[in-house]
């Protein structure tokens, strides 16, 4: 069966595109940049319930994210969390934070203002973020 996004998942984001393993969704809110990988694994809820190769894989495509966040954005922190309480589906946000933004230095679950970002500004981002993306290997939109 092909690989189903959880409908919340779908509605809160964007997709960028996909990794070898994983789907990269941007969240729409106004925080971050805040990235989301998604391996394409239908009911997978656990990183240690992968193969030791998708692990690994996920390991290279998580870190090839957060090397992008911190090269392009210059966070004060990047954090990268999976809670999966709302959303079963293993997800694992990659959230460039800064002591500016709204929830800092807080978690952002719970904290944030829940505005979504102007169109143009979420396209303009959207656009930058793909671009980012292509240096990595096997990023296809």
């Amino acid at each position: 069966m092909a690989f189903q996004l959880p409908p919340r998942l779908e509605q809160d984001c964007i997709i960028l595109g996909d990794l070898p393993l994983c789907k990269v969704l941007m969240i729409k809110e106004e925080i971050g940049p805040w990235l989301i990988l998604v391996p394409r694994i239908n009911e997978l809820k656990e990183i240690h319930h992968m193969t030791e190769a998708q692990q690994i894989q996920f390991i290279q495509e998580s870190s090839a994210v957060a090397q992008l966040l911190e090269d392009n954005f210059a966070p004060d922190k990047i954090n990268i969390g999976a809670l999966g309480n709302l959303v079963p589906q293993l997800h694992i946000h990659h959230i460039a934070r800064f002591t500016t933004d709204c929830a800092w230095p807080g978690p952002v679950w719970g904290n944030t203002n829940g505005v979504i970002r102007e169109q143009s500004a979420q396209t303009s981002l959207v656009y930058s973020l793909r671009d980012k993306l292509d240096a990595i290997s096997g990023f296809k939109r």
